[in-house]
């Protein structure tokens, strides 16, 4: 399902086109099957965001390969690699909700792009926030919104369509453990419905609260992989 076999990832320095920084991922090597959950662990600046990217697609490596949901991420055209992206689920850090949408608009983006019908977004959104705890915040734009409730929509539209792989970089970063708690909830319920899914965070109590196999970076390289 993710298949990582000896992956760099390089930036370019921003100052200085054609220069290049140290290499941000060295030699990462991991698989995860179809289904599985992995958390993603390490220090602040270790390469999980980076390493992230590189599984949904947002950045390509130096050099490696990378397998996807059973495509060489290398040899697929750009459409083709849109039409993958569409199969993958992500939270973003920062959110990235659309700030001229409503909530409810921002939740059924996904789907609409997948060309579901009105009467099915109706329903699997309202469900979807409802589960959320933000039922009574469908028309709120994201800046009527406090942190926690964009990460908690921000999550709902990750998972809404029911992605095959969920890809999620700090999901519970702004949220108290309840509510924390609530979404690991939903992401293991989608996990056990087939989604594998690959968890970035700090939060070693959530890890420890829900067990799974761990893959830890440090320094731009794997360290250990479960």
């Amino acid at each position: 399902m993710v298949k990582f076999e000896d992956v760099w990832l390089k930036y370019r320095h921003p100052a200085r086109q054609g220069d290049a920084a140290p290499e941000a991922l060295r030699g990462i090597s991991f698989e995860i099957p179809e289904g599985g959950f992995r958390w993603l662990i390490g220090p602040s600046g270790a390469g999980k965001t980076s390493l992230l990217k590189l599984i949904y697609l947002a950045e390509h490596p130096a050099k490696g390969r990378i397998d996807i949901l059973g495509t060489e991420a290398a040899k697929i055209s750009r459409r083709d690699a849109a039409l993958l992206r569409r199969r993958i689920g992500v939270v973003y850090q920062d959110f990235r909700l659309l700030p001229q949408l409503s909530a409810y608009d921002n939740v059924a983006l996904p789907m609409r792009l997948a060309r579901r019908n009105e009467t099915q977004i109706h329903a699997d959104v309202t469900e979807i926030l409802r589960w959320v705890g933000l039922e009574n915040r469908l028309h709120a734009r994201p800046d009527e919104l406090s942190g926690g409730e964009q990460q908690r929509i921000a999550v709902a539209r990750a998972v809404v369509a029911r992605p095959k792989l969920l890809v999620a970089d700090e999901p519970t970063g702004n949220l108290d453990d309840e509510q924390a708690h609530r979404l690991m909830h939903l992401i293991t319920a989608l996990n056990r419905l087939g989604t594998t899914v690959v968890v970035a965070t700090h939060n070693m109590g959530l890890v420890e609260g829900w067990p799974a196999p761990r893959l830890t970076i440090e320094h731009g390289k794997l360290t250990h992989a479960e």
